[in-house]
């Protein structure tokens, strides 16, 4: 038991560390207006078109590095 005490102050500053950046990020999460939300969502709906994105070139399946000859057929 004596050799786990080693983990204990890491253990101590992580979690004060997780606290202390999990308080510092609930100030970046301000509450939006709701006139300017609904405005956001009504212009949102009205554009209506996709974004334009090229599709992806068709790519052959990746090798799984295992080697495979082909099957003979018997004559």
């Amino acid at each position: 038991m004596e050799i786990l005490l080693w983990l204990v102050p890491p253990a101590v500053v992580t979690v004060v560390a997780m606290a202390w950046v999990s308080w510092l990020g609930r100030e970046g999460r301000g509450e939006v207006d709701r006139e300017v939300a609904v405005r956001r969502m009504g212009a949102a709906i009205e554009r209506g078109d996709r974004p334009a994105y090229a599709a992806r070139p068709h790519q052959p399946d990746r090798s799984t590095g295992v080697a495979v000859r082909p099957s003979r057929r018997a004559s």
